[in-house]
Protein backbone atom coordinates (compact mmCIF):
# COMPACT_ATOMS: atom_id res chain seq x y z
CA UNK A 1 0.00 0.00 0.00
CA UNK A 2 1.42 3.47 -1.12
CA UNK A 3 1.00 6.22 1.58
CA UNK A 4 0.12 9.26 0.32
CA UNK A 5 -1.32 11.40 -2.19
CA UNK A 6 -5.20 9.78 -1.78
CA UNK A 7 -7.15 12.74 -0.38
CA UNK A 8 -8.39 15.84 -1.66
CA UNK A 9 -8.37 19.55 -0.01
CA UNK A 10 -12.15 20.63 -0.14
CA UNK A 11 -13.74 24.17 1.34
CA UNK A 12 -15.58 23.54 4.04
CA UNK A 13 -17.10 25.07 7.92
CA UNK A 14 -16.30 23.93 11.05
CA UNK A 15 -18.75 25.52 13.76
CA UNK A 16 -20.14 28.11 11.23
CA UNK A 17 -16.95 29.06 10.13
CA UNK A 18 -14.90 29.23 6.57
CA UNK A 19 -12.29 26.29 7.11
CA UNK A 20 -11.16 23.19 4.44
CA UNK A 21 -11.43 19.80 4.81
CA UNK A 22 -9.69 16.39 3.58
CA UNK A 23 -11.52 13.67 2.14
CA UNK A 24 -10.37 10.34 0.81
CA UNK A 25 -10.05 9.75 -2.56
CA UNK A 26 -9.86 6.28 -2.87
CA UNK A 27 -10.52 2.73 -0.44
CA UNK A 28 -6.43 2.12 0.03
CA UNK A 29 -6.34 6.05 2.15
CA UNK A 30 -5.89 4.97 6.04
CA UNK A 31 -8.32 7.98 6.64
CA UNK A 32 -11.48 9.00 6.44
CA UNK A 33 -11.11 12.40 6.79
CA UNK A 34 -9.58 15.53 7.87
CA UNK A 35 -11.04 18.58 9.22
CA UNK A 36 -9.14 22.09 10.33
CA UNK A 37 -10.55 24.34 12.81
CA UNK A 38 -9.72 27.78 12.41
CA UNK A 39 -10.08 28.64 16.12
CA UNK A 40 -7.87 26.54 17.91
CA UNK A 41 -5.34 26.04 14.34
CA UNK A 42 -5.77 22.10 14.98
CA UNK A 43 -6.16 19.43 11.63
CA UNK A 44 -8.13 17.13 13.42
CA UNK A 45 -7.76 13.42 11.29
CA UNK A 46 -10.10 10.75 11.77
CA UNK A 47 -8.59 6.99 10.73
CA UNK A 48 -10.02 3.88 9.61
CA UNK A 49 -9.58 2.37 12.98
CA UNK A 50 -11.40 1.23 15.60
CA UNK A 51 -11.45 1.51 18.88
CA UNK A 52 -13.72 0.83 22.04
CA UNK A 53 -14.26 3.23 24.34
CA UNK A 54 -16.56 4.21 27.26
CA UNK A 55 -19.24 6.62 26.74
CA UNK A 56 -22.12 8.03 28.78
CA UNK A 57 -25.44 7.43 26.95
CA UNK A 58 -29.30 8.14 28.07
CA UNK A 59 -30.81 5.04 28.88
CA UNK A 60 -33.19 3.51 27.33
CA UNK A 61 -36.83 2.03 28.58
CA UNK A 62 -37.49 -1.40 27.41
CA UNK A 63 -39.98 0.21 24.51
CA UNK A 64 -36.13 1.85 23.38
CA UNK A 65 -37.14 5.81 24.74
CA UNK A 66 -34.60 7.50 26.17
CA UNK A 67 -35.94 7.41 30.32
CA UNK A 68 -35.77 10.67 31.73
CA UNK A 69 -32.03 11.96 33.03
CA UNK A 70 -30.73 8.51 33.63
CA UNK A 71 -27.34 7.41 31.95
CA UNK A 72 -25.59 4.23 31.65
CA UNK A 73 -22.00 3.90 30.76
CA UNK A 74 -21.43 1.72 27.29
CA UNK A 75 -18.76 0.56 25.91
CA UNK A 76 -19.31 1.86 21.92
CA UNK A 77 -16.82 1.58 18.90
CA UNK A 78 -15.38 4.74 17.64
CA UNK A 79 -12.85 5.61 14.83
CA UNK A 80 -9.66 6.87 16.29
CA UNK A 81 -8.67 10.54 16.05
CA UNK A 82 -5.40 12.18 15.86
CA UNK A 83 -5.09 16.30 16.56
CA UNK A 84 -2.38 17.78 14.52
CA UNK A 85 -1.06 21.12 16.21
CA UNK A 86 1.82 22.55 14.62
CA UNK A 87 2.00 24.53 11.68
CA UNK A 88 4.50 22.81 9.84
CA UNK A 89 2.81 19.36 10.53
CA UNK A 90 0.07 20.13 9.45
CA UNK A 91 1.70 21.53 6.07
CA UNK A 92 3.64 18.27 5.67
CA UNK A 93 0.63 16.54 6.00
CA UNK A 94 -1.24 17.81 3.56
CA UNK A 95 1.68 18.38 0.99
CA UNK A 96 1.90 13.95 1.49
CA UNK A 97 -2.08 13.60 1.20
CA UNK A 98 -3.49 15.76 -0.95
CA UNK A 99 -3.74 15.49 -4.79
CA UNK A 100 -4.56 18.87 -4.96
CA UNK A 101 -1.78 20.71 -2.23
CA UNK A 102 -0.61 22.69 -5.18
CA UNK A 103 -3.49 24.28 -6.42
CA UNK A 104 -5.32 24.80 -3.38
CA UNK A 105 -5.12 27.58 -1.00
CA UNK A 106 -5.40 25.89 2.63
CA UNK A 107 -2.33 28.14 3.54
CA UNK A 108 -4.99 31.28 3.97
CA UNK A 109 -6.83 29.39 7.10
CA UNK A 110 -3.45 28.48 8.70
CA UNK A 111 -2.77 31.89 10.94
CA UNK A 112 -0.38 32.65 13.93
CA UNK A 113 -2.43 31.79 16.65
CA UNK A 114 -1.79 35.39 18.31
CA UNK A 115 -3.65 36.70 15.57
CA UNK A 116 -6.96 34.85 15.59
CA UNK A 117 -9.74 37.25 15.97
CA UNK A 118 -12.49 36.45 18.17
CA UNK A 119 -16.13 37.37 16.93
CA UNK A 120 -17.52 39.99 17.66
CA UNK A 121 -20.98 38.44 17.68
CA UNK A 122 -20.03 36.49 20.88
CA UNK A 123 -20.20 38.35 24.00
CA UNK A 124 -19.63 37.38 27.85
CA UNK A 125 -22.83 36.05 29.90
Amino acid sequence: MDTGKNMMLINSAFQNVKSFSLISTNKDCPYIEALFDPSSQVLAVITKEKKSTFHMVAKLDPSGTPDGKKKERVQIQTYSEYYVTEETDIKNFIEIFAINSENFNYKEYIVNRNKVEVSKIITKA
